[in-house]
């Protein structure tokens, strides 16, 4: 496991929940393997704390089905399948294209340059930085658009969705890695271009449709990279 991404935890008041949300965001993003065991007293090292707030951290996210948590307290990234896949991908279109159909008429001229300034750095930090801080930009793109939605129910299912596509992300950075420098990065970000001049129209159909495009080509990809694993 890659321990060096996660920052020190420095106020006392703050340590279960600086733990919590930096291993959420790193699950989202795929930083772990498929399968991957976490282990309290790794995890507690990373972060330079006791062991009290990684346990507890790891309960929360095991409650929002991101973890698997064993008898002894150690935690493991949940394996992979296509039926897994379909069935979350299913679930993000539904869920993800409601989010987006409120959010249009709310959408401002500030959110849509917000969200323009996001898909430069998104093509940008692809070209010159790394798969993780590129999927970092994906992230911020989508949950500004469903900000705008005002639905808190909504935002909390598309964050647990995202938490359970977190393995499947972690197949994806494996793939696109090697293609980060080449011109091909940029086409990643199609969709949004799609989304955001929808979101200038206020055109609802158009959004909607850009979203499920944006899921349903990852999935479609994934859908492929699970094969290939396990041929």
């Amino acid at each position: 496991m890659a321990v060096d991404v996660f920052a020190p935890i420095a106020s006392r008041s703050t340590i279960q929940d600086g733990v919590y949300r930096q291993l959420r965001h790193a699950l989202m993003i795929g930083l772990f393997e498929p399968g991957q065991t976490l282990t309290i007293a790794s995890l507690s090292e990373s972060f330079g704390t006791s062991h009290m707030p990684v346990r507890e951290a790891l309960r929360r996210l095991a409650a929002e089905n991101a973890l698997e948590v064993a008898a002894n307290g150690s935690a493991r990234i949940p394996a992979t399948s296509r039926a897994r896949l379909d069935d979350v991908c299913r679930a993000r279109i539904a869920v993800e294209s409601l989010a987006t159909e409120l959010a249009v008429p709310n959408i401002t001229v500030r959110d849509i340059a917000k969200l323009e300034g996001v898909v430069r750095e998104h093509e940008t930090v692809g070209r010159t930085e790394s798969v993780y801080a590129m999927l970092g930009k994906n992230q911020e793109f989508h949950f500004h658009l469903y900000g705008a939605s005002q639905s808190e129910v909504l935002i909390q299912l598309i964050e647990t969705l995202w938490l359970r596509f977190g393995p499947y992300m972690r197949l994806l950075t494996q793939h696109i890695e090697p293609l980060l420098k080449s011109d091909s990065s940029g086409t990643y970000s199609v969709h949004h271009h799609e989304i955001v001049a929808a979101l200038k129209a206020k055109d609802v159909g158009a959004a909607r449709a850009g979203i499920i495009a944006d899921i349903e080509v990852t999935c479609d990809l994934l859908h492929g990279l699970i094969l290939e694993e396990r041929a």
